[in-house]
């Protein structure tokens, strides 16, 4: 009899345990947004009103075609937003604490931006992909955008653009880790790709363990990158550390940058032009710069290849052994 109990009560504990397991999976398949509204979380604040939200897309949303900031709770959200009116302020209400995990919308990113200003502060973006291989943190499609203290890490690219000659990108402080991917007979992805926007300005940032493509890769007319790191030491299957893919000019200065030894292409570190002439090259700067190959590494390289002719000014770098200041092509 009492074995008959026993056998009774451990039939009844795993009907529990088989109860619990389907509400958690219940649960999982549930989309963001109703999940934070069924548990009454609201992670997003319009510090302007103080209205608070359970979704980023309603936040954004009331923002409308105005100014407005939305201040963002620490945890891991699986949520994404398209903006497209208004200048809208992203920011992380404990930098490092907040990450938009795994979800895209459109089928593009984490954040879709076409409105007139975009500024992102303090947030993490991981695990972003989509069919079309290019799932990013952030797609900008129009518009001034600015990202300050901000992570990009594990997905197919970080930040990617569409055209907007009229529009200025500025990146400070933030970390593009294991990006890219140039694979599955698709586009390749890049840690940043930008496409022919007016201005690009990267400082203080630090780029490492590719997974494919370039670390930046701009159509831009102008660039900048300044006092920033391009660690391809553990890179794998990774191309030129900044490829200015159809001219630009600007300002390459204060960085440090090492050549891993997994390359699909290792021809140079820095391409100016290698798919056209778009842009004028001439007063392109690249100075004070310091570049060498990874320990073990024993080949000869480029540090800066140049595919224009035009007037750039190659300044005084530091170079390891196997590499040579510039190659005209």
């Amino acid at each position: 009899m009492l074995s008959q109990i026993e056998s009774r009560m451990s039939r009844h504990r795993a009907a529990r345990v088989q109860l619990m397991l389907l509400g958690v999976a219940m649960l999982l398949a549930i989309p963001a947004g109703a999940v934070f509204a069924q548990a009454g979380m609201t992670p997003y604040t319009l510090v302007e009103s103080g209205q608070r939200f359970g979704t980023l897309q309603q936040a954004v949303n009331a923002v409308g075609e105005g100014s407005g900031t939305i201040s963002i709770a620490p945890g891991a959200w699986r949520d994404c937003a398209v903006q497209t009116t208004g200048d809208v302020a992203y920011i992380a209400e404990v930098p490092g604490k907040v990450a938009f995990d795994g979800q895209t919308c459109e089928g593009k990113a984490a954040l879709v931006m076409r409105g007139r200003s975009m500024r992102v502060e303090g947030v993490t973006f991981q695990n972003l992909r989509v069919p079309e291989g290019n799932g990013a943190g952030i797609r900008l499609e129009h518009g001034n955008l600015t990202v300050r203290q901000a992570w990009f890490r594990d997905s197919e690219e970080g930040i990617l653009s569409a055209e907007d000659p009229t529009g200025t990108v500025l990146i400070e402080k933030s970390t593009f880790s294991r990006l890219g991917r140039c694979d599955r007979g698709l586009s390749c992805a890049h840690s940043v790709y930008f496409a022919n926007y007016g201005n690009v300005v990267i400082r203080r940032s630090r780029f490492e363990e590719g997974r494919g493509g370039h670390y930046v890769k701009s159509h831009a007319a102008r660039i900048e990158v300044v006092d920033s790191s391009f660690d391809d030491s553990r890179g794998k299957t990774t191309n030129y550390m900044i490829d200015l893919s159809v001219g630009a000019t600007g300002l390459i200065t204060g960085n440090w940058f090492v050549q891993g030894k997994d390359k699909e292409n290792y021809s140079a570190f820095i391409a100016n032009g290698a798919e056209g002439h778009n842009h004028s090259a001439a007063g392109l700067t690249i100075k004070d710069n310091v570049a060498r190959l990874a320990p073990g590494v024993d080949r000869n390289t480029v540090f800066f290849a140049d595919w224009t002719g035009d007037a750039t000014k190659l300044g005084a770098n530091t170079l390891g052994p196997g590499l040579k200041a510039f190659e005209k092509r």
